[in-house]
């Protein structure tokens, strides 16, 4: 079953004095969070004022925090959004969904379980933890396949990996 609310970013400080907080993303970037114009802390719904991006970090101004006091409240706090709020592209997917996904060589024998997705410069990475671990790139020459509905994701491993 897939989560309603994902985690969007941690808070990690104020932004001025107005009541601003910078936070960092952990999804692809702060772009996309822009979009939303409700986010969650502490299961509760808090209404975006305004935000933009800033050096790779969302500078968020809720609605109900108006001084930088309120806004260090905030600090440390993991900002959530609502999946039914968020438009991703066809063949997209949340890393949260596929997250303890069944991985799978060309002959459909078990490799692992995806454990962890690292986001790299150059491409993001898959944790796989079966017998071994592996590191697989999530590029199309490796990942042959990926079934977000069934979690289950085919791969091609070479020498190595």
């Amino acid at each position: 079953m897939q989560e309603q609310y994902l985690e969007a970013g941690q808070i990690i400080n104020t932004f001025g004095v107005r009541g601003e907080v910078k936070i960092e993303p952990w999804c692809d970037d702060a772009a996309f969070l822009k979009k939303f114009k409700t986010l969650y802390i502490d299961s509760q719904p808090r209404r975006v004022l305004s935000a933009k991006v800033h050096k790779g970090m969302l500078l968020v101004l809720f609605e109900g925090v108006e001084d930088v006091n309120a806004a260090m409240l905030l600090k440390n706090k993991v900002v959530y959004f609502d999946r039914k709020d968020a438009k991703l592209p066809k063949g997209q997917f949340f890393f949260a969904d596929i997250i303890g996904a069944t991985v799978v060589d060309e002959q459909d024998k078990v490799v692992g379980t995806l454990t962890e997705v690292l986001t790299l410069p150059a491409q993001n990475i898959y944790i796989v933890k079966g017998e071994s671990e592996h590191s697989i790139p999530a590029v199309p020459e490796f990942i042959l396949e990926t079934d977000v509905a069934n979690k289950r994701i085919r791969v091609h491993l070479i020498e190595g990996m």
